[in-house]
């Protein structure tokens, strides 16, 4: 690893103990522009965390999460918190927040459906891809990007690259822990690696763009399972400075959703 880049450490530590809402995020979660700014992938799988930990009667997945960016999630201490905003046998709906410097930062609902078996008639998933030891192992970063959050995922490129304008399909696999002595979720990992749709489909060079999500959007019809998780992201960019990326997410069994974000764009 080159000299400048920080020692990896857990993208946040607890700070009430295990069952506490206070975090530390290390420099782990930083995201390539700005040193003491979080990447959004971290921050949302807190989120994903906090609401997975919401209490259940019954077998359930999360089916649609939506995390809303505020606006700037700043490196140090964050304090989560979620709850049942409508509960019901069969359909529910939960909400989290993370606030940081005395602001809310992200908010997030999210659908929790119960389970039942559907397989006998299951249609519709996109194919397979290829897995992630045929994919292009890229650690190095754009010219101008800092090191912080881009060097605790593990690159697998299929298509495309940070670096390259156009479409982008990578694979990722988490080097750290969301939480410091934890084992991060399926679902935990994927939203870190949904959140870089933008950035691994963006059409133009973001040196000289800005390319901003202001959420994040994920869809999922069934559960993701295992590390790898891959995103295959394109763009549409309108006239008017604002975009729409999608995304389709699998983990190594296959497809497992969409993401979709909406970004705000501006030269630099």
């Amino acid at each position: 690893m080159p000299a400048d880049v920080p020692e990896l450490e857990p993208f946040y530590r607890p700070l009430d103990g295990a069952a506490g809402e206070r975090f530390h995020a290390t420099t782990s979660t930083t995201g390539p522009w700005f040193a003491d700014a979080q990447h959004v992938g971290p921050p949302s799988a807190l989120l994903v965390r906090a609401l997975e930990r919401c209490p259940s009667e019954a077998s359930t997945q999360l089916s649609r999460i939506t995390v809303e960016v505020l606006g700037p999630v700043p490196a140090g201490e964050v304090r989560v918190c979620a709850g049942i905003e409508r509960p019901g046998r069969t359909v529910e709906l939960l909400s989290a927040e993370m606030h940081a410097g005395g602001r809310t930062v992200l908010k997030a609902r999210a659908w929790r459906l119960a389970l039942g078996d559907t397989s006998d008639v299951a249609v519709g998933e996109a194919q397979p891809l290829p897995p992630p030891e045929r994919g292009t192992p890229r650690q190095e970063l754009p010219t101008g990007w800092l090191p912080g959050f881009m060097n605790c995922v593990e690159w697998r490129w299929l298509r495309g690259w940070f670096g390259e304008p156009g479409p982008g399909t990578t694979w990722g696999r988490l080097r750290v822990p969301l939480v410091e002595g934890e084992k991060p979720s399926p679902l935990q990992r994927l939203a870190v690696l949904a959140d870089t749709a933008n950035g691994a489909a963006s059409p133009l060079d973001l040196t000289n763009w800005l390319f901003v999500n202001t959420e994040l959007t994920m869809h999922l019809h069934r559960p993701p399972a295992g590390e790898w998780m891959a995103v295959a992201a394109e763009t549409v960019l309108g006239p008017t400075g604002t975009g729409t990326v999608s995304g389709l997410l699998f983990d190594e069994r296959g497809h497992t959703g969409r993401s979709a974000q909406s970004v705000v764009l501006r030269p630099r």
